[in-house]
């Protein structure tokens, strides 16, 4: 049997040991914090689960979707940012509005990063998607003549964008007007063809369809109105006709 002192100089003993092989993981969380620190460009959580959009879009699409493309270009701006300290300085719309002026790698990244993350929020599940606004129906059907027709023409411009790219619905001089552009980028940019405030936008590269769809890119553009963020559009819309 164990004396009272002797005991007590155990207990302190086992106490001092078991603290010291606490102390090493500070130091990890401390090196954890930095890293986080160095990402000057965050990518949002996704807004839904991952299996939200089905049957629509499949769960492993959006897996791969969302966290490995769509990092993948939150990862290579870093990358950019990381030696370029007026990169880092700008938000994702300023550098949309100066994109010219940045080589490549940063107008394709960027692009990527900012039309995954307005992609994301154009869709919701089944109980968050509402319906088109009276106010943007209205301008809809003075531009197109139905919503119908505006999504042919919605469409047609993805199906017929060559190679990778997106198919958008923006509100330029006041009126919808349907326009695609090619590989990451979007009408928001100094070099887009046809500039105006996107409302609405697909991703037609084969990542965002092909696991399901394989090559019948029109299937996947018709199917996806099912699942379009209504309340979405309509908030985007109202803000834009304001500019």
């Amino acid at each position: 049997m164990f004396k009272p002192s002797l005991l007590l100089a155990l207990m302190l003993t086992v106490g001092a040991v078991h603290a010291q092989s606490t102390k090493p993981a500070e130091p990890a969380a401390a090196s954890s914090a930095t890293t986080a620190a160095k990402q000057t460009f965050q990518q949002p959580a996704l807004p839904y689960a991952s299996n939200a959009l089905e049957p629509v879009i499949d769960m492993a699409t959006m897996e791969l979707h969302y966290g490995k493309h769509h990092k993948a270009y939150y990862d290579n701006l870093n990358k950019e940012a990381a030696d370029n300290s007026k990169l880092a300085a700008q938000s994702l719309p300023q550098l949309m509005k100066s994109i010219s002026r940045y080589p490549a790698v940063v107008r394709n990244n960027a692009g990527g990063a900012w039309n995954h993350d307005f992609f994301w929020a154009t869709m919701a599940p089944a109980e968050q998607r509402g319906e088109p606004s009276a106010a943007l129906l209205k301008r809809i059907e003075t531009d197109f003549g139905s919503l119908d027709k505006m999504k042919e023409a919605f469409n047609t411009a993805g199906t017929k964008q060559f190679g990778s790219g997106w198919a958008w619905v923006i509100v330029k001089g006041g009126k919808l007007v349907v326009s695609s552009t090619p590989n990451q980028d979007n009408p928001l940019m100094d070099v887009a063809e046809v500039k105006g405030t996107p409302i609405l936008g697909n991703d037609v590269w084969e990542h965002a369809y092909y696991l399901k769809y394989n090559n019948r890119r029109g299937d996947y553009l018709k199917e996806w109105w099912k699942v379009v963020n209504w309340n979405e559009v309509n908030k985007r819309f109202d803000e834009a006709v304001k500019k």
